[in-house]
């Protein structure tokens, strides 16, 4: 299989927060339950239902996790952009010889709009999954560095006994990054082809 880099979705390549928060906004109208999307943006990376839970039941989450996906293609889609630098540190990985490979919290068929409706492509996507629950696909897609930009997907990394890349462009700083357990953080993706060019070298980096 040929080697490949992993990256996280949301916040790492595409900037989604006023999507998601479009969606929250329509949940809210559906469900008259409150959800302060303003906040919730603030802090996305881990799944979904963690967030539901500060603001339905836990007898609704269920529910609301089933409305908010209804919703989110009409609301979420649209407004989402690539991050800075994201188009062309994907570019840069195929430059390189290695596989696009898509590890996400979010669910798959949601993932997969994303990408289509950004002319992104990924070579494989994993998603619903978080933190140390990333790490089986990455290491089954043969992902030989992780991209993302929050502290469980660093946690993915090492789990998964591979760098993490850090980028500062979601709810995480540089130095939570860090602390997590970065092997490199990066201001944004611009930054990333540079970064694999360095890295990208050495027997088998585009084998195994």
């Amino acid at each position: 299989m040929t080697a490949a880099v992993g990256f996280d979705l949301d916040m790492t390549l595409v900037d989604s927060r006023s999507g998601i928060a479009a969606a929250y906004r329509a949940l809210s109208a559906r469900t008259g339950v409150f959800v302060d999307a303003d906040l919730a943006v603030t802090r996305l990376g881990p799944p979904l239902r963690t967030e539901l839970r500060e603001w339905f039941p836990e007898s609704e989450v269920e529910h609301a996790v089933s409305e908010y996906r209804a919703l989110y293609p009409d609301h979420a889609i649209g407004p989402t952009v690539p991050t800075p630098g994201a188009v062309a540190a994907l570019a840069a990985v195929r430059a390189h010889g290695l596989r696009v490979v898509v590890v996400t919290s979010k669910l798959g068929p949601l993932a997969e709009l994303h990408l289509a409706h950004l002319g992104m492509t990924a070579d494989d996507l994993a998603g619903d999954l978080f933190a140390e629950g990333k790490a089986a696909a990455l290491v089954e897609h043969g992902v030989r560095w992780y991209v993302g930009d929050h502290a469980a997907d660093m946690v993915a990394a090492r789990t998964a006994a591979i760098p993490g890349i850090g980028v500062a462009t979601g709810p995480c700083t540089a130095d939570q990054l860090w602390n997590a357990g970065a092997t490199h953080v990066l201001g944004d993706l611009t930054a990333f082809p540079a970064l694999l060019a360095e890295i990208a070298v050495g027997p088998g980096a585009a084998g195994g």
